[in-house]
């Protein structure tokens, strides 16, 4: 790539350039693979996005294709197999939370609800384009995020604070905050809906 990639790259790590480069705030409209990357945000709480990003196919199996309709199912011996699987991030809270959510996830579908619709009415259906530089930073949230956080909850999603809405939202392109110097940055933007 040419140009300087957002300084939250860092190193040499080829996995981490390439979601940097090819997936990190590429504007996604399909509601299976929003719900798939809020679940992965939720997962990552407290961990560096590359754990994640190492662990994704893995978690990807064990998670039935994070298949929200199979997902929603699971009982006992699904989360005894979760939590004895060391390819996943084994967390307790966090397997009952993916279990929560895909169920809140059915909720609002069986309602009529389209989960990629819900999502982005909240940046009017297209993504916000910031203007942050190395110098100015990212913000870990934002009043935005905020109030998703709060409907999520409302809604029965769990680990879906602030940070992890704003992540998730600079993820799927609802927020471009590539740096303004990032060769991404309007390439991304160019890709905007609207």
């Amino acid at each position: 790539m040419a140009g300087e990639r957002c300084a939250w790259v860092g190193g040499n790590d080829p996995l981490y350039a390439a979601y940097h480069d090819t997936e990190w705030g590429v504007p996604e409209y399909d509601s299976r693979a929003l719900w798939e990357k809020l679940l992965l945000d939720g997962f990552q709480a407290g961990l560096a996005w590359i754990t994640i990003l190492r662990k994704r196919e893995t978690m990807r199996e064990a998670f039935h294709g994070f298949d929200p309709d199979i997902i929603a199912r699971y009982g006992d011996a699904d989360r005894e197999r979760l939590l004895a699987d060391p390819g996943i991030i084994r967390s307790k809270l966090k397997v009952e939370a993916a279990i929560t959510n895909a169920r809140a996830y059915l909720e609002m579908r069986e309602a009529g609800e389209d989960f990629s619709d819900y999502l982005w009415s909240h940046v009017g259906g297209t993504p916000i384009q910031n203007t942050y530089s190395r110098e100015t930073g990212l913000p870990t949230h934002t009043e935005l995020s905020t109030a998703l956080s709060k409907d999520l909850k409302r809604r029965g999603f769990k680990f879906v604070g602030p940070v992890i809405v704003y992540a998730f939202m600079e993820a799927v392109g609802m927020v471009n905050d590539h740096e303004t110097t990032c060769p991404r940055h309007g390439a991304v933007r160019a890709m905007a809906r609207g």
